[in-house]
């Protein structure tokens, strides 16, 4: 006990600005558990000029004076790391049935189904701010900010009818004075490769890729004043070589909730990055990738895309969603979703297949019928 007594009046005998020094080099988990350690340490760590630096370490993009201006009008840096640093999680495709999912669509009107719903007049795309930023290796190699969602004006649109996808790079450059090419190169850690052949073989350059990429995707609704992160801060998946030998498709995404919005009750965020090979040592210079794509999406349990009316709800309600610091649990939940939608697939190939046998069976008895009073 005398030990512990000590202990505190040293504590108490050392300067708040040393301990403020000491907890504004910490990261935001380290600078959590250090506020529960003691009242001193907790009292310091309200400050907002820590938790800054915490969100503008982990997500550059936080530096822009328009984006510190609206964490402030969202309730301040703290508040804004509470929400952005979970990742999403979504349990609730184990509650998934497949019968009632394939007779719920009939009972939706088509009005209902394509989201012509009074709702849909509170949620205005220009309500949502998209803050994207993208690490190699623990080095930032791209920022974006995106102001609402281009050309989603007017509500009849054809924004609310199509296919939901914003191209994060074609669009945000019109707000960024920086509108340079993204690249990646060996001196920021990339395997040198001699040529596409050799790594179509080994797999180096893609393997290095899934490793080292990070990206942070934090959508924003200012009139409700709420934000969460849609990536999964790792790949999820990718694709070699698709749509060409020198392109790579890299994946993250995360499993948000459509209850009462779409008849299979959640949908996958999709966030694409696609880097393209522009050079290679057999070239006479060093291997280098440029970042040609960086996209979203919302896709059901059919691989459909959602149309901009009900990704405005889904995004909405995607702000109130479980979230989790355990990346463990959020990679569970993902793949979760995509062990049921490959069960969902095997289903419909299999009822598919039943019904062709059926249609083969019929036709069949018909010929023999047709044969059997002709002869």
């Amino acid at each position: 006990m005398a030990m512990t007594v000590a202990q505190a009046e040293s504590m108490a005998s050392l300067n708040t600005d040393l301990f403020y020094d000491i907890l504004r080099r910490l990261d935001g988990p380290s600078l959590a558990s250090a506020a529960c350690t003691c009242a001193t340490f907790c009292s310091i760590s309200r400050e907002e000029r820590l938790w800054e630096n915490v969100c503008s370490t982990m997500w550059p993009s936080t530096n822009r004076e328009d984006v510190k201006n609206l964490i402030l009008y969202l309730g301040g840096f703290r508040k804004f790391y509470a929400d952005c640093f979970p990742l999403i999680v979504n349990k609730e495709v184990s509650e998934y049935q497949w019968n009632e999912y394939q007779e719920y669509p009939e009972e939706w009107t088509e009005a209902e189904y394509y989201g012509d719903m009074d709702e849909n007049e509170n949620i205005s795309p220009s309500d949502f701010v998209f803050i994207v930023d993208i690490r190699y290796k623990d080095k930032t190699i791209c920022s974006k900010v995106l102001w609402g969602i281009p050309n989603a004006d007017g509500y009849n649109g054809w924004f609310y009818n199509c296919p939901f996808r914003i191209d994060l790079l074609t669009y945000a450059a019109r707000d960024d004075d920086d509108d340079s090419e993204v690249t990646l190169s060996v001196s920021d850690g990339l395997p040198p490769i001699a040529s596409l052949e050799r790594e179509r073989k080994d797999g180096k350059l893609w393997w290095e890729l899934r490793n080292g990429l990070q990206l942070s995707w934090i959508v924003v609704n200012k009139k409700i004043k709420q934000a969460a992160n849609l990536a999964s801060w790792s790949p999820l998946g990718g694709q070699r070589h698709w749509p060409t030998d020198k392109d790579f498709v890299i994946r993250f995404g995360s499993i948000l909730p459509a209850k009462d919005i779409l008849p299979c009750q959640v949908v996958e965020c999709i966030l694409s990055m696609k880097f393209r090979v522009i050079h290679t040592e057999g070239e006479g210079v060093q291997t280098t990738l440029k970042l040609t794509e960086v996209s979203m999406q919302l896709e059901d349990m059919e691989g459909s895309h959602v149309n901009g009316k009900n990704s405005l709800l889904i995004l909405k309600e995607a702000l109130s969603c479980r979230r989790s610091k355990n990346y463990s649990e959020v990679l569970e939940s993902c793949h979760l979703y995509s062990k049921v939608q490959s069960e969902l697939k095997e289903e419909k190939m299999r009822n598919e297949s039943r019904l062709d046998r059926l249609c083969i069976l019929s036709g069949i008895a018909a010929f023999m019928s047709f044969c059997y009073y002709v002869l």
